[in-house]
């Protein structure tokens, strides 16, 4: 079972700073935001494949040309059809 993190808001989203390393800020459901160490955004959907039991990863997007509203939608899209 997964751990329970808070959504992330767009406030949080816009202030993210670069840092040495590349970081992630997590919003639920596996989906988070890649904060590059060159200041780039970009939306991420880890999840599990359910045949073969390996993770794989969608890539939805930068921040902003993507918002944060619109990446959920295509999370929930997404996870439904893994189901």
């Amino acid at each position: 079972m997964g751990r329970k993190t808070h959504p992330l808001t767009d406030t949080q989203i816009k202030t993210a700073k670069p840092r040495d390393k590349d970081y992630s800020l997590f919003d639920g459901g596996g989906m988070y935001l890649l904060v590059k160490s060159n200041n780039s955004k970009i939306w991420r959907f880890k999840y599990t494949r359910p045949y073969t039991k390996k993770g794989a990863l969608i890539s939805f997007g930068s921040y902003p040309e993507v918002s944060l509203q619109q990446t959920r939608k295509q999370r929930d899209e997404a996870r439904e059809l893994i189901k």
